[in-house]
């Protein structure tokens, strides 16, 4: 593949795990939907696919290996050459390969999907503008939990969303609808 096969379609965390009671209400219960129709897209169109998936050290993580949790769900699944690269902290790009996947193949623009919000996608897509990757978040296709704050106060899981993609449009990333971004691939087919 080439750059101009891209941009990257970046899956982040699709697992069963994160759908576990213990990490709160979640918002956008239709954002594995959108992934699904992204990643069909991206597949129809024959642009790059890259899945990611959370290896939790943590013994008690629904996200450890071994632990049904940490299966990614099917309709995000890889398939025959997709590459995953497997973390065990926040960042996609720690210690995975992924970087180096990337340049390798001339990929230069990456659209994110995947969960959560506020946590790995957030920290993935700042860095990958830190490493000179322009980056497309799809807000309709990514999702988190409810929070509390130091001081007590709760935050939906809908805040914190809305915070979260806040705080990476247009100084990390552009945030844009599942609808938009299918758009532009389409135009650009």
């Amino acid at each position: 593949m080439s750059a101009a096969n891209g941009p990257a379609l970046l899956l982040i965390d699709v697992q069963h795990g994160l759908d576990e009671p213990h990490f709160g209400v979640r918002n956008n219960p239709d954002a594995e939907q959108r992934i699904a129709e992204l990643l069909a897209a991206w597949r129809a169109a024959g642009k790059p696919v890259i899945h990611v998936q959370h290896m939790s050290t943590e013994p008690d993580s629904p996200l450890r290996p071994g632990a049904p949790g940490n299966a990614i769900k099917p309709e995000a699944a890889p398939r025959g050459g997709e590459p995953l690269f497997q973390k065990t902290v926040n960042g996609a790009f720690v210690d995975t390969g992924l970087q180096d996947h990337l340049r390798a193949e001339g990929i230069e623009e990456l659209v994110v999907v995947g969960l959560t919000t506020d946590h790995c996608v957030s920290t993935t897509v700042r860095m990958a503008d830190n490493l000179g990757f322009g980056v497309t978040v799809v807000f309709d296709a990514t999702a988190t939990h409810d929070r509390t704050g130091p001081d007590g106060t709760h935050y939906t899981a809908d805040q914190m969303h809305e915070l979260g993609l806040a705080s990476l449009h247009g100084e990390f990333a552009r945030v844009r609808s599942a609808t938009e971004v299918l758009a532009s691939l389409l135009s650009s087919a």
